[in-house]
């Protein structure tokens, strides 16, 4: 049965200047990264709603009941500030709820939560993420470094299953294609390591209180995870499987 997932983040705004001349202009483009990953689910009956970056700061639930209209969370390619400092917060001054606590404390209480990789994922590109030390990093499988994280892999990086018989690899297809980076973090005691990459984590998994996350440490789309890879046959079952685990009671 399909699952309610709300993806937040996986979008940007880019801003370019285009020199004619003399003369130049300034165009600005819009993107979502996560079309692979949302057509993905959404092949195997899940409901998913994309919740992009910019409008995370102002419209993330500031409740435990706003959150459990959905079944699963997954932050992709966002960073910590996003959720701590609201337009009330940031522009007015004003006390707002810690979003960061409420989803680690929704979590516990029997949410599901997945973190996806990314430059603004785990601690991220200049440590800009800022995971590190959080309430979410609380109820992750791994911790987070205090550093800038990201492995580039140019070359492509093999993935290597670790535990074949996890639910999470079900009906995934051998020949997993090579991944082009990630964010290296450590896998806590009593998480379970199901693929690494680089000998680093790949896919862990974790029972938090009543509930339970999971970490995919490279992007749900390129440039990490490469169009090799989010066109495999085994893509949409290997990330539907990840909704459907952390989902499991």
């Amino acid at each position: 049965m399909g699952k309610r997932v709300l993806l937040v983040g996986e979008s940007w705004v880019s801003e370019a200047t285009h020199y004619k001349g003399f003369d130049s202009f300034t165009s600005v483009t819009f993107h979502s990264g996560a079309d692979w990953y949302n057509g993905a689910l959404r092949s195997k009956g899940h409901e998913v709603e994309q919740m992009y970056a910019h409008d995370v700061p102002a419209k993330f639930p500031h409740t435990a009941a706003e959150l459990s209209k959905y079944e699963v969370i997954v932050l992709s390619d966002i960073g910590t500030n996003s959720f701590l400092l609201p337009i009330e917060t940031w522009l007015q001054g004003k006390s707002t709820p810690n979003r960061l606590k409420l989803l680690a404390e929704w979590v516990e209480n029997g949410g599901a939560l997945i973190m996806a990789g990314g430059y603004l994922s785990f601690q991220g590109f200049e440590a800009k993420a800022r995971f590190a030390g959080s309430a979410v990093e609380r109820v992750l499988p791994v911790t987070c470094l205090t550093h800038d994280d990201r492995v580039e892999a140019p070359e492509g990086a093999a993935p290597v299953i670790v535990d074949a018989s996890h639910p999470v690899l079900a009906g995934v297809p051998a020949g997993m294609p090579a991944l082009l980076g990630y964010n290296k973090v450590v896998l806590k005691p009593g998480a379970t390591l199901v693929a690494s990459v680089g000998g680093d984590v790949l896919i862990a998994t974790a029972l938090v209180g009543k509930g339970r996350s999971l970490v995919w440490t490279s992007d749900i789309g390129p440039h990490w995870c490469p169009e090799p890879f989010v066109q495999w046959n085994g893509f949409a079952p290997l990330m539907s499987n990840m909704i459907d685990w952390v989902t499991a009671k």
